[in-house]
């Protein structure tokens, strides 16, 4: 519902800002340009779905062998002990265990979509053990939380729609995108740890958070010691390694189990092709509307607002051009998708904007959209203190993400 009113408001201010422009001034160019841009943005949305079809096509393929040769499995027993502190009103084996790591696991691949049909499917057997169907349970807020806090290890749709853009190294965001989330992800985890009182210096939580912790500090400390030409070299090379072991050990693990392969592999490709078609509406539309809303002015007037803003503290303000991506990110992940691509096409990808909205459309996931679907599939109206908790993590996200990337790139 939320999005309706968005993408109404878009399209509407933008006929209203640029017919007010031609009145007063008798200049029709603004029109010329609101209406050019239903055009070229349609045509950019479709352009960009069919080359996110490719890597859908491969990673939901790469994800079904994965699953099929015990990967899945594997990751599952390696987090239960994680997990049985985190959900312990979830029962040791039950199958929410292995639906919740599909969809974590596909987060972390950043493959956005592609997690729902997991998600759903963990919310439904998360529902099996609720008491009070109407309310949501503590392991449905944490799963929902740690859901939106969009911890992402291998930002693949992101890496593409740079590709897609003209980015000289669409990997360069890979390291920051990695601590920005893993920020939200823990601010997230504390603040819905905090409302269900579950005890996060508990020996087996601390050892897996430490662990965690440790690897970031690490990649803080040496990235912090290597010129930006030598980062975005590592970056690079850390991303394509990680995901070449990947596919290697999907692969591996499936032919030990003498599973065909390629046939596995073109029936989870068959889902991810469907799930790219299916993006395509959703892209072309707020696509249109975000491009009619910046040709009319509109964007140009509030950007200008929080600029003036800024500049008046004394703050530099080359984030602002970035921040729509990041109010539209709780609310939308098609029109923070938008809102990214249009930066990259308009500041440039390489640009300081262009990649801090990749940082904010990588750094959390759509709090309200996520609730709303995987809520409403099963029927929840209480939702607690879900929408608090996934807001928590948004904002720590976006304050990690400005604040790394001005480490990074500035």
């Amino acid at each position: 519902m939320a999005l309706n009113y968005i993408w109404i408001f878009f399209i509407l201010a933008a006929a209203l800002l640029s017919i007010v422009q031609w009145v007063a001034t008798g200049d029709s160019a603004t029109l010329a340009d609101v209406v050019a841009s239903t055009f070229s943005s349609a045509k950019s949305g479709f352009e960009i779905s069919l080359y996110l079809t490719g890597v859908l096509t491969l990673w939901m393929g790469l994800m079904r062998v994965g699953e099929a040769g015990g990967v899945v499995g594997a990751l599952s027993k390696a987090i239960s002990p994680l997990f049985r502190r985190l959900f312990p009103q979830v029962p040791p084996g039950h199958k929410a265990y292995g639906a919740m790591t599909m969809n974590i696991a596909a987060n972390m691949l950043g493959l956005d979509n592609a997690a729902t049909p997991m998600g759903l499917k963990a919310m439904k057997e998360l529902q099996s053990l609720n008491p009070k169907p109407e309310a949501a349970t503590n392991a449905q807020i944490m799963f929902l939380v740690l859901n939106t806090s969009g911890l992402t290890i291998i930002p693949v749709t992101i890496m593409a729609y740079r590709q897609q853009c003209g980015a000289a190294n669409p990997a360069d965001i890979f390291l920051p995108l990695l601590l920005a989330t893993f920020c939200s992800t823990i601010a997230g985890l504390m603040a819905v740890a905090a409302v269900q009182r579950i005890n996060l210096f508990n020996r087996v939580v601390m050892a897996y958070l430490g662990a965690a912790a440790l690897l970031v500090a690490a990649i803080v400390w040496a990235v912090g010691r290597m010129t930006r030409e030598s980062v975005e070299s590592l970056s690079i090379g850390v991303s394509s390694a990680i995901l070449l072991i990947v596919i290697s050990l999907f692969i591996i693990m499936a032919m030990r189990r003498r599973v065909n392969v390629y046939d596995t592999f073109i029936e989870g490709a068959k889902d991810g092709f469907k799930t790219a078609v299916s993006i395509i509406p959703f892209l072309v539309a707020m696509l249109v509307a975000v491009g009619m809303f910046r040709a009319s002015g509109a964007l140009d007037f509030a950007l200008d607002g929080v600029r003036f803003c800024v500049d008046a503290l004394g703050a530099d303000t080359r984030f602002v051009d970035a921040l729509p991506t990041a109010f539209m990110k709780p609310l939308s992940g098609s029109g923070a998708r938008g809102f990214m691509i249009e930066c990259m096409n308009t500041c440039g990808p390489d640009s300081f904007a262009g990649r801090l909205s990749c940082l904010f459309q990588g750094a959390a996931d759509t709090t309200f959209f996520i609730l709303a679907v995987y809520f409403g599939s099963v029927g929840i109206k209480d939702t607690r203190h879900a929408v608090a908790c996934g807001l928590i993590a948004d904002i720590a996200g976006v304050i990690a993400a400005i604040l790394i990337a001005y480490f990074f790139f500035a």
